[in-house]
């Protein structure tokens, strides 16, 4: 078979059939159970690189697998999951297919950018290594939880205004050159690890009849101007 298959590329796979169950979920209206897959595709892409550098004897090309792989991942799990998962709770007027089409295009470049130019980056200046240029693509995991969560609180017609604006924004962070000190693995890790834990808390409450969830962005749209109804 083609391809380098060892336990250092396990969590990227895991990342991706975590991403895939998520899309089937989404496109269901079942938005908790989505927004709990993309979390953990967040938890398992803040692992991967850790992971991969515990095997000391890689070749090159095993590490040049791991790469690609990993920002191939990253496409699905963290561009075109996010946009499924949007589409669906509402960003399906003209307005949000191109917030979303805005997105994946920044998303898309900045990967391909990195993938060409970090290496490099790196070899010129070492001090980039303990820097972000622009935010990473795979803070979506976050904050689209996070924004899913606060909809619960908010009426329908601002939730939609905010999950508009969260990709507008997040599309800008892809691509602008800012530098962004890189926090501590282990706190990324807790950070997503504790917004898999409020969702799966929500989950729970929502299971038992105690809140409601299902309304969110369905019923939103019936709430939203004609330009962005479409």
């Amino acid at each position: 078979m083609i391809g380098f298959y060892d336990y250092t590329v396990i969590t990227s796979f895991l990342g991706v059939i975590s991403a895939v169950i998520g899309m089937t979920e989404a496109c269901n209206g079942h938005f908790l159970v989505a927004i709990i897959c993309l979390a953990f595709s967040g938890m398992c892409d803040t692992l991967d690189g850790k992971i991969a550098r515990t095997k000391k004897n890689r070749t090159e090309d095993e590490k040049a697998f791991g790469i690609q792989l990993d920002s191939l991942c990253d496409v699905v799990c963290f561009g075109v999951f996010p946009a499924i998962i949007a589409y669906n709770m509402g960003l399906n007027k003209p307005l949000g297919i191109a917030v979303l089409c805005m997105f994946l295009v920044c998303a898309v470049i900045r990967l391909a950018y990195f993938n060409v130019m970090e290496e490099k980056r790196v070899v010129q200046n070492p001090q980039s290594k303990k820097v972000y240029h622009g935010v990473p693509i795979t803070t979506v995991s976050v904050s689209l939880s996070l924004v899913y969560v606060v909809g619960l609180l908010i009426p329908n017609t601002a939730f939609l205004i905010v999950l508009h604006a969260l990709f507008i924004l997040q599309a800008i962070l892809f691509i602008i050159d800012v530098n962004i000190p890189k926090p501590n693995m282990w706190i990324i890790f807790a950070i997503v690890l504790v917004v898999i834990i409020l969702l799966v808390v929500i989950l729970v409450l929502a299971k038992m009849g105690t809140i409601e969830v299902h309304e969110i962005g369905a019923t939103a749209m019936s709430y939203m101007p004609d330009l962005i109804l479409g």
